[in-house]
């Protein structure tokens, strides 16, 4: 038994659509091909809170959120893609802030909408929750077709308590240009006192966000992934001592993901 943690958080189709999953662009059984549009794009707001600054909600942290001033109707952020890209689906994660209650409540709910502008100045709704019902703090929304914009802006109706947060606003599609390049000098060195870890670094590349570290037991084994933004080493800390261990590399980009390096073994 293994499971494969590849892309883990992006976009899915679900395992039971055989036809989907079988075709699928990855061939790993299920991931979309949906890259992340907007990791550090430019972001526009109607206000802030102290330094709960905008780009907080597009550096894909947990740990850092945007905050409005307010959460009255109204607030907004928008984010700038860089150019007109196919936009397939939009996941909005909401942050606590000066929230009144903590946890999952059945008489709260969330509103909002989401629009879509080519340039900027004409904007067209792409997503009306005008009258919604539920608590949404973690909502995914999966366009029925592929939509070519660049400009998506999320504008607050109502919040069930606190501010108008946001931890991240992922926007997830093809942006239509070309892939990575493979990355270069790969090198796993792994620690001789205390062989369950190793430095793990290589050279950055220029046209990529972020890249996917693959390592197993066995050359065909590659199952584990680590996903990393604007890094370019990781110091790795989960090997059994006793065992040899391969890893490899891919550089990912908005527009898809690059070939996978040669595979190297750690002893």
């Amino acid at each position: 038994m293994y499971c494969n943690t590849s892309f883990g958080d992006y976009p899915h189709f679900l395992p039971s659509e055989k036809t989907r999953e079988q075709t699928s662009p990855s061939g790993d059984g299920g991931f979309t091909g949906w890259m992340l549009l907007n990791y550090n794009k430019p972001v526009t707001v109607s206000s802030t809170l102290g330094s709960y600054n905008a780009n907080n909600a597009v550096d894909e942290n947990i740990k850092t959120y945007w905050s409005a001033a307010t959460g009255d109707k109204g607030e907004w952020i928008q984010t700038d893609l860089g150019k007109l890209s196919s936009v397939r689906a939009i996941q909005i994660n909401y942050a606590d802030q000066d929230a009144a209650f903590l946890g999952k409540q059945t008489s709260t709910y969330h509103q909002y909408k989401l629009y879509e502008s080519a340039d900027g100045k004409n904007w067209k709704v792409l997503i009306d929750k005008s009258t919604g019902s539920q608590d949404v703090p973690h909502d995914y929304i999966e366009l029925p077709r592929a939509v070519e914009t660049r400009f998506i802006r999320l504008e607050n109706l109502h919040m069930p308590t606190g501010k108008f947060a946001i931890s991240g606003l992922r926007v997830f599609g093809n942006g239509n240009g070309p892939k990575p390049d493979m990355v270069k000098d790969f090198i796993v060195l792994r620690t001789q006192k205390d062989k369950r870890s190793a430095w793990i670094r290589w050279r950055p590349v220029d046209n990529a966000y972020g890249y996917n570290i693959y390592f197993g037991t066995a050359p065909d084994k590659l199952y584990n992934s680590i996903m990393l933004y604007g890094s370019n080493d990781y110091f790795f800390k989960g090997m059994d001592k006793e065992r040899t261990y391969y890893f490899c590399i891919e550089a990912l980009n908005e527009n898809g993901v690059s070939g996978r390096t040669t595979i190297l073994k750690a002893e």
